[in-house]
């Protein structure tokens, strides 16, 4: 498995975890009232899930299994198949 790719979509959750910490305001009406931080965690936490998705689906593609049809079934793959417990 070629780490590089893994490493920078590691980079890149990071980047996007760490701007959800930075605009995440410290209530829930805050939040609420701030149209601009909805919007970028909105955007940092949509694309969080796509690189973990994508994450998976790389280390999917190194095993021998079957490639999942669902983004649920990456993780479940990870869990169950490719790195059981």
């Amino acid at each position: 498995m070629d780490r590089q790719p893994v490493e920078q979509k590691l980079e890149s959750l990071r980047r996007c975890l760490l701007r959800v910490t930075e605009k995440c305001p410290l209530d829930a009406a805050s939040l609420v009232r701030d149209v601009d931080a909805q919007d970028i965690i909105t955007l940092n936490l949509t694309r969080a899930v796509q690189v973990s998705v994508d994450l998976a689906a790389h280390l999917i593609a190194s095993r021998d299994v079957p490639a999942p049809n669902t983004m649920g079934q990456s993780f479940e793959a990870l869990a169950l198949r490719v790195y059981p417990r």
